[in-house]
């Protein structure tokens, strides 16, 4: 870690979060260690038809209800600290919760909800009192022991005769405001998300990755991308990760861990440039 740290010390920084930092939060990873083999439903199924968007919703208002009760860790609380410019592939929200202003959520926030044919965008609560009251007990009813996955959704099989809302405004299907698996990011969003790494100048800068897995293109591009223009990578994550090759330095180990040791390091000499003139988000 002192390497990185040491790499890291008076640059300007850019940072993209994976769920391995909301693992403290007790929501679980993906690509973890120790984390089972994991299936979420992708975009093509969501759209196929009532049964499958009645299962999708039957599952994530179980997992909603154990989700919105995450509260920020102690990384969440060390980047915010930092106010650097970030950018998480968490739906989660809680950078946010934080007080972390800078931030580009890339694949969305599970606390909203969007509907396909008007493109309205509301409140998850809301929709999730609407469930409630169209399957009253159908929470309390299922077992503590249902795990619960990064998404929200929970690992629950019997779905059957569960009642879905539609949207107030036109009566269209509603789907969580997230990228699914096999959806597009915003064209714009990754353009800003490029533009942020832009930003940064090799002698100066740096991109801090931090529990993610890079696994799939959406993050992995940016670290593609900081790699090509000589900015140095950090990665901080509990075991390998598809970006490896490309980091300046990898550290195997905690992310609350890093971060707060960052955090503090920086507070007490405070080294780094400002971002003056960094985008903002979207």
């Amino acid at each position: 870690m002192t390497d990185a740290r040491a790499l890291l010390d008076g640059r300007r920084l850019v940072v993209l979060t994976g769920a391995g930092l909301s693992t403290d939060s007790g929501i679980p990873d993906y690509r973890g260690p120790d984390s089972p083999p994991r299936r979420p439903m992708t975009y093509a199924e969501f759209v196929s038809g009532e049964p499958a968007q009645r299962r999708y919703w039957a599952r994530s208002h179980v997992g909603w209800a154990r989700m919105r009760r995450a509260e920020p860790n102690a990384g969440h609380r060390a980047l915010a600290a930092l106010q650097c410019p970030l950018i998480t592939q968490n739906v989660d929200g809680l950078h946010g919760e934080a007080g972390h202003r800078d931030v580009v959520d890339l694949h969305g926030r599970i606390d909203e909800v969007i509907c396909l044919g008007c493109r309205r965008v509301g409140g998850r609560d809301d929709l999730q009192r609407r469930l409630t009251e169209l399957n009253p007990g159908f929470t309390e009813s299922v077992s503590a022991e249902i795990e619960s996955a990064p998404d929200g959704d929970a690992a629950l099989e019997a779905t059957d005769g569960f009642r879905i809302a539609a949207c107030r405004a036109c009566g269209g299907v509603l789907k969580p405001h997230v990228v699914f698996f096999g959806e597009n990011v915003p064209r714009d969003r990754v353009a800003h998300c490029y533009a942020m790494v832009e930003e940064l100048e090799p002698d100066t800068g740096a991109l801090l990755v931090v529990g993610s897995s890079l696994a799939v293109m959406s993050g992995l591009r940016f670290v593609k991308h900081a790699a090509k223009r000589d900015v140095p990578v950090v990665i901080v994550n509990r075991g390998s990760t598809r970006g490896d090759d490309l980091a300046t330095v990898r550290v195997d180990t905690g992310c609350s861990e890093f971060l707060a040791e960052l955090a503090a390091e920086r507070s007490a000499y405070p080294t780094s440039p400002p971002n003056e003139g960094a985008v903002r988000a979207l």
